[in-house]
Order: C-alpha cells, then structure tokens, then sequence
C-alpha cells in the first residue's frame, strides 16, 4: 500500500509539473496581455512601462522558475487584470461551481445506475427501448443546445425556472439537468454492460439454483462485482463535469470557475487560468488516486502493487 501510493505519488507530481509548463509557455504564446490592460491611445512608453512592472520584460525562461518558486511558496499570484489575488478570486467562484458538480453528478447518477441496471435486468422488453431512446438522446445532444432547449422550454414557455444567474436552489436545476445529461448517458452504458456480463457468470446459475431470488442475487452479488468499471468512470467522470462547467456555466450566466476562466482567457489574465488549470489536474488526479483504492476494496480480489 505505502509503495504504491509513493509510486502514484511521483506520478502525479510529473503530471501536475507537466500541466503547469504546459499552460504556462502556450498562455505566453497567445500574445501580450498589456495590449488589452492599456486604453488604445497608449504609447510605446506606455506599455513597456507596464510590461516591466508585470515582469514580461524578463526572459521566459525566468518567469517559469519564478512561477515555480511562486507557487512552492503556495501563492498563487495577483490577477492582472483585477488586482487582487487569485486566490481570493477562486474561492469565491468555487462553491458556484461545486454546487452545480454536485447537482449534476446527483442527475448523473441518480439517474443513470438506475436506468443502466433495469435495461440490463429487462433486456428484450420495451422498458429498455425506452430507457435506451432516453440514454441515446442524453449522449447525442450538445450540453450548449440542451442548455438552450431547457431555457427556452422551462424558462421562457412555461416560465417555472429561472433561465440565468443564482437565486436559491431552483436556479441550479436546469443547469445540472443539462451538464449531467452525458454523464448520465456513460454511467447507464457502463452499468448496463457490466451487469450484462455478470448476468453470464457461472455463480449466477448456482445462486439461482440454491433458491436465491433473481432479485436478491442482483441486489447482493450482481451489482457489487459489477461496481469497479463504474468506479473507473466515476473518477473521469467527474473530471469531465468540472471540465463541461465551461459551456454550461457560460450559457446559464453561472458565476463559476468556467465562467471566470472563459473571462480570464479573453482578458489574458495568466494568473488566474494558471490557477484554474492547476486546480482541475489536482482534482482529476486525486480523484483517479482515489478511484485505484477503492477498486481493493470493492473487489479484495484486485491488489494496489498490482498482483491479482
């Protein structure tokens, strides 16, 4: 357990250095940020004066190692644009964003298992056609164009839900429906597959043949050996939910963290989606760190130094 976590360990901190150096030089790459801080009739003067208060002056290479040196220090700089720092500005944006996470993922699941395991335990009957015709649409539909369709529908036509902005728990309805509709989609397709296979195994039939109701060995035996693929996607999944934050949150007028990075891209405020990015490759790795571990214990039979 302990080397394994010390292996997972390095490899993380590569990917999380690889992640910053990333971001850092093509962010550099994308132009020169005082050219939108400065009012259009600004001189030369003007902004080589600013370039050089910011620090843009210096070689590239020297503000990489100062970034670095920056955030060992666990600092994560001053926005550029607002002034202030980007710490103080993601911790007001995160809550927005992991609520509405928290919404969609409950959409995802609460949704999606239920549906993956009924079509598996009543495949051939009209009850999964449906359900499948529902996992179809979830799965094909852009999270921007069912955005809108849920606004037009239940904000503007029937006007029961607020169509943008945060106002109590009603507001984060549509747009978890519409950030989770695709998550939803995986967890009904993995879990369908994964009970299908489980439904061929020999210990099925012998349970069966013991007396077992089909429904107690689905409820004891069926759905926890089929829990480690859903565990898999359950850590890209939710990766991927904070990554979909982007277009919804856009689209809902959501004063995220995806919100807040499409303004700081526009405005070239480095910091902050340094920041942003450095957060999502911190969570997506814990998250897969943590997907590995519970895979033990679902299954005793999977070891974490990777001997079966």
């Amino acid at each position: 357990m302990t080397r394994f976590l010390l292996k997972r360990a390095l490899q993380s901190a590569v990917a999380i250095l690889g992640t910053i150096t990333l971001i850092f030089f093509i962010q550099r790459l994308a132009g020169d940020p005082t050219l939108l801080m400065l009012p259009e009739g600004a001189t030369r003067e003007d902004i080589e004066t600013l370039r050089h208060q910011l620090g843009f002056d210096r070689p590239l290479i020297t503000q990489y190692l100062e970034y670095l040196a920056q955030l060992a220090r666990f600092d994560l700089g001053q926005s550029l644009v607002q002034r202030v720092p980007v710490a103080d500005i993601i911790a007001a944006r995160l809550p927005y964003t992991l609520f509405l996470a928290a919404g969609a993922l409950t959409v995802a699941v609460g949704v999606g298992l239920p549906a993956g395991i009924l079509m598996a335990v009543k495949r051939g009957k009209p009850i999964e056609r449906a359900l499948m015709a529902l996992v179809l649409v979830g799965q094909s539909m852009p999270t921007f164009w069912s955005g809108i369709l849920l606004i037009m529908l239940f904000a503007v036509t029937l006007g029961v839900m607020p169509s943008s902005g945060v106002d109590g728990v009603r507001s984060v309805v549509l747009p978890a429906i519409a950030l989770g509709a695709l998550t939803m989609a995986t967890y009904a397709r993995v879990a369908r597959t994964a009970v299908l296979e489980e439904l061929e195994r020999d210990y099925v039939s012998a349970a069966r043949a013991k007396g077992l109701t089909f429904r107690r060995v689905v409820r004891r035996h069926i759905l926890r050996n089929a829990a480690t693929p859903i565990i898999t996607i359950s850590a890209l999944e939710i990766a991927n939910l904070l990554a979909g934050a982007v277009i919804v949150e856009t689209v809902f007028a959501w004063p995220g963290l995806g919100q807040l990075a499409v303004q700081s891209i526009a405005a070239r405020d480095f910091p902050i989606v340094q920041s942003i990015v450095l957060l999502g490759a911190f969570v997506s790795i814990a998250l897969n760190l943590v997907a590995d571990i519970l895979y033990s214990v679902v299954d005793p039979r999977i070891r974490l130094d990777g001997r079966a």
